[in-house]
């Protein structure tokens, strides 16, 4: 069974919201709001290196279609298979995108015997939705020294499972690496 890996960038009140743009008021706080170290990002290079497929909602995928594509430092991404969970989208433009329509096609894609992980990137509410339905095995979380009081969370205290953290480090800019495994 393929691993399913959600990664976020998100503060220390548990926002995810907005963190490179969008509509939230302090929106690109990762980069407005806190000095860039390289070595922080590290993670984010391995991810895209060891996905075998990455998983996105309808809202990510409109945000990042039009511009993934043409930057140089997602080329794994933009070959590698996507899969936007949506109702509404009927033909993705990009390159390699297939559409799941509920999360028992996510499970369908679990079991497949494809190679790599899972990744799922942004998308909070699709991410809920997969930690209610027990398919979440690994979070990447990336916490910026960042308090935004309101705005989209990744939990909401419907996920199953508890959180074995197996990987941490804390980088000058006050970013702290967080790699957790849900347990069953």
């Amino acid at each position: 069974m393929r691993t399913l890996i959600v990664t976020e960038f998100i503060t220390l009140d548990g926002v995810v919201d907005s963190p490179g743009g969008g509509e939230h008021p302090r929106a690109g706080w990762t980069f407005k709001e806190v000095p860039f170290v390289e070595e922080a990002y590290e993670l984010k290079g391995s991810e895209q290196t060891e996905a075998g497929a990455m998983l996105i909602g309808r809202q990510s995928y409109d945000e990042f279609a039009p511009i993934w594509p043409k930057m140089d430092e997602f080329a794994e991404y933009n070959a590698m298979p996507k899969y936007v969970v949506s109702s509404t989208l009927s033909d993705p433009e990009w390159n390699n995108t297939r559409v799941l329509r509920s999360l028992d096609e996510v499970a369908e894609l679990k079991r497949g015997d494809e190679e790599g992980t899972i990744l799922v990137h942004g998308s909070p509410t699709l991410a809920k939705g997969l930690a209610a339905a027990g398919l979440v095995d690994r979070y990447h979380l990336l916490q910026f020294p960042v308090v935004l009081g309101e705005g989209k969370r990744l939990f909401d205290g419907n996920e199953q499972g508890g959180l074995k953290l197996v990987e941490h480090e804390v980088y000058s800019n006050g970013v702290t690496k967080l790699v957790y495994d849900v347990t069953r």
